[in-house]
């Protein structure tokens, strides 16, 4: 099968590496892909958003299964684009169409739907411009800290914690006067904080069966300690400690499976990854927000622990036979490390030389914000430029190598954080 992903970033990369080993894949394409893709696969200078380029791409090189990587083409409706296509109707598409993907694309749909189907999660309430009066009085009783959150897409940055009453009605005003998220602040949805450990649980399904994939923890903000910023993710782990099988099978058993009753109940024919953000309250799963694809960088530590054909799971998901293939799992740790650019996640500069990749022989080094130059040169092309995945049979081990790898790339103005995964031995202890 000739095989094509859509994305360009760590994520995408993974992809690739691991279809790469699958004897079902006979040729790989990457649109728009960067340098660690094509050493893999054949890059096409196409956007993952020009859906006629990429109908046109797959009818060139005779594709017979896309898999969308970024949450963005899903939510514009990719894959109702290539049922609407009598010429695209053989070919497999992984992912959910534009109304399975409103999990992700709006969040007051998602929390809507929550209340709904009974999965548990934080008390919330939605206003427009029309009812930002409404708003203020709602904030002004609300208890502290009190989340608030764009509905729309906003590139992970629509989220803002509000510590004072104060805040809370300036950043109403800003998401909804000012559109400081422009669209995607068009309503805002007011949430309950909770105070918990956070946890991502990743699910592939058919529409009816699932199977779920190992869990992660990511890190969010630039700094050590979690401090300053949110970022697009600057390191992740898996498994997680604090999620034993007792509390994956409350997830699975409150979360999972009324959120896939829930969208059959809807009439939405759900296919591809379903990405739980929860919160561990006390030992109960709260979920925080679904998103319609996997994560970044949480794909580079889930990836290398699955065992199996990757390329077979993708092909029995969207055959509707997902029931009959075979997930295995390695018990070892992953451990994932974010270089990124000098400046991220504000400003930061583009095209500066990266080096060392070569000497990288303890580790899976997963391209994110990288592109080739005339020479076969890698230069950086992004905020997020490279995760450097360590397996081992302790965290602590696989922390070491991709601590070690973190260390050896360079590139001008380097930037990482040197204590991914040390809360999670503390836990431990």
């Amino acid at each position: 099968m000739h095989i094509l992903i859509l994305g360009s970033g760590g994520r995408e990369h993974a992809f690739a590496w691991k279809i790469a080993q699958s004897p079902l894949c006979e040729k790989l394409y990457v649109a728009p892909g960067n340098a660690g893709t094509a050493a893999i696969g054949i890059n096409l200078p196409i956007s993952y958003n020009d859906f006629e380029a990429i109908e046109r791409a797959v009818s060139e090189h005779n594709i017979g299964l896309v898999l969308v990587g970024p949450e963005e083409p899903l939510v514009n409706g990719i894959v109702d684009f290539f049922k609407s296509k009598p010429a695209l109707q053989h070919v497999l598409v992984v992912g959910p169409d534009a109304r399975g993907a409103q999990l992700e694309g709006s969040k007051d749909f998602s929390k809507t739907f929550m209340q709904k189907y009974g999965i548990p999660t934080a008390a919330s309430r939605t206003f427009t411009a029309q009812t930002m009066a409404e708003g203020f009085t709602y904030l002004s009783a609300h208890t502290l800290p009190v989340v608030l959150k764009a509905d729309g897409l906003a590139a992970g940055k629509g989220v803002v914690i509000a510590e004072t009453h104060q805040q809370a009605k300036e950043t109403l005003l800003d998401m909804l006067v000012a559109h400081k998220f422009g669209e995607a602040g068009s309503k805002v949805v007011v949430e309950q904080f909770l105070k918990g450990i956070e946890l991502s649980v990743f699910v592939l399904t058919d529409g009816v069966s699932y199977k779920m994939l190992p869990e992660a923890k990511d890190y969010k903000r630039i700094g050590e300690g979690d401090l300053g910023p949110n970022t697009g993710g600057m390191g992740a782990v898996s498994p997680v400690a604090f999620a034993d099988a007792a509390f994956l099978k409350k997830v699975e058993e409150k979360v999972v499976k009324p959120t896939l009753a829930g969208l059959q109940a809807e009439g939405i024919a759900y296919v591809g990854f379903i990405f739980v953000g929860l919160m561990n309250v006390k030992g109960e799963p709260q979920v925080i927000e679904y998103n319609c694809r996997m994560g970044d960088p949480e794909t580079e530590v889930v990836l290398p622990r699955i065992q199996s054909d990757f390329v077979a799971l993708l092909q029995a998901a969207a055959t509707q036979n997902l029931a009959n293939a075979e997930l295995s799992v390695s018990a070892q740790t992953a451990v994932a490390t974010v270089v990124v650019a000098k400046g991220y996640p504000g400003e930061y500069p583009k095209g500066d030389t990266i080096t060392e990749l070569g000497k990288l022989d303890e580790v899976l080094a997963f391209h994110a914000g990288t592109k080739l130059n005339g020479q076969n040169v890698v230069l950086t092309n992004g905020g997020r430029v490279v995760a450097v995945t360590g397996m081992a049979n302790s965290l602590e081990n696989a922390i070491r190598k991709s601590q070690k790898a973190a260390g050896i790339v360079q590139f001008k103005g380097k930037y990482y954080r040197k204590d991914i995964g040390l809360d999670l031995i503390r836990l431990k202890d």
